[in-house]
């Protein structure tokens, strides 16, 4: 006992007299509610607890699903569109710019950046999406006459079968309906030497296109020409029941009928062929005798039953004529405009001047745009396709 006493005495003197306190303050405990909790918290009301009852708690998840992607039954063709099918690699590549410095900077880019066509092109295209406007249902016939010869009414027929052919995905025919032989087919390559007589005599024979393309001459921008009677001692001239026939056989085959008239006014073909008629194309010179005789041709139709043909023909003013550089143009158009739906100048051009035949694609640009803008002229006025 007396060695433990003595362990604990010296235990107690080793010790300091007093231990050090240490204390530390706490900041008082605060509790927050986290806002999940604050969000679903019952206000702080007074509960019965007689009528206090559990509550379950629901939580409703709602997920948002494209109405696209809801199948409703069984899926349209409408449904099959490129961008859902067609993958990236399969898909059309844009096409570089037309134009020289929309062209460069397309490729100094590394196609990288599309500047869009220069305004030349964009204005031509135009022109195309105006010609190539799809013409469902029958046959559009287009009639194109002058009360006078020497006008280049021949020539417009032509020209406008050739920018209506190279453009449309359809098939165009220029009928040569002159009583007096046309020289409609002398102004391209004739692949044929059969004639409208040809086809009308064997018109019992033409079952299939094959049939009635062997009589007609293809030019390279696939218009079919049907060249007039060629030989001269042919005692029955064409007339309505000729042209009757051919119109009826052309519009099993074509979209577009165009009708080189001949210049007589009063004879039963230029009367069958108003009748058939969509669209006119009255053809001017440039001089003063021959703009009052188109404009007496206007009235003429104004007179005799064919006022709405008059009001949506189209005037084709042919500068190319002698006396056209003597007169103020822009009072010629003004006068026709109050009369026709519109007006389209055709400009001089040596390839036409010749009378040989005719390369669309060898034309002069001026050339080539004007007569563009006729085609197109033309189709704004045939009638739509009636809605289904």
């Amino acid at each position: 006992m007396a060695g433990r006493a003595g362990s604990d005495g010296d235990a107690s003197a080793r010790r300091p007299a007093t231990d050090p306190i240490i204390t530390i303050e706490l900041p008082p405990t605060v509790h927050e509610t986290p806002p999940e909790e604050a969000a679903i918290a019952l206000d702080d009301v007074p509960v019965d607890p007689v009528i206090a009852k559990p509550v379950e708690q629901v939580v409703t998840t709602t997920i948002s699903i494209p109405a696209e992607s809801v199948a409703v039954g069984p899926e349209t063709p409408a449904m099959l569109t490129p961008d859902r099918i067609v993958s990236s690699r399969g898909r059309e590549k844009p096409q570089p710019p037309e134009g020289r410095w929309q062209r460069l900077v397309y490729e100094l880019t590394f196609h990288g950046y599309h500047p869009g066509d220069a305004k030349p092109v964009r204005s031509r295209k135009s022109l195309e999406q105006r010609i190539a406007r799809r013409l469902d249902g029958p046959t559009r016939f287009v009639a194109v006459l002058s009360r006078k010869g020497g006008v280049g009414k021949t020539t417009v027929s032509m020209l406008l079968g050739m920018a209506l052919a190279s453009i449309r995905e359809d098939r165009v025919v220029a009928i040569d309906a002159n009583p007096d032989r046309g020289t409609l087919a002398e102004r391209i390559a004739k692949t044929t030497e059969e004639t409208v007589r040809d086809l009308v005599d064997h018109a019992a024979e033409i079952h299939a296109f094959s049939d009635f393309q062997r009589r007609v001459s293809r030019d390279e921008t696939r218009l079919d020409v049907l060249a007039s009677d060629t030989n001269p001692n042919l005692q029955h001239e064409f007339d309505a029941d000729d042209y009757a026939t051919v119109a009826d056989l052309a519009k099993r085959f074509y979209s577009i009928v165009l009708t080189d008239c001949g210049t007589g006014m009063i004879h039963s073909v230029m009367k069958a062929t108003l009748d058939r008629a969509d669209q006119l194309v009255v053809v001017s010179g440039g001089s003063l005798d021959e703009a009052r005789l188109t404009s007496e041709t206007i009235s003429w139709l104004e007179n005799n039953g064919y006022e709405e043909l008059a009001r949506n023909a189209v005037v084709a003013l042919n500068t190319a004529t002698q006396g056209t550089d003597l007169l103020i143009l822009d009072e010629l158009e003004e006068h026709f405009a109050s009369r026709v739906r519109d007006i389209v100048r055709v400009p001089y051009d040596p390839l036409l001047a010749t009378g040989a035949t005719i390369r669309f694609g060898a034309l002069k640009p001026l050339t080539q745009e004007s007569i563009r803008e006729l085609a197109a002229s033309v189709v704004d006025g045939l009638p739509a396709p009636e809605a289904g």
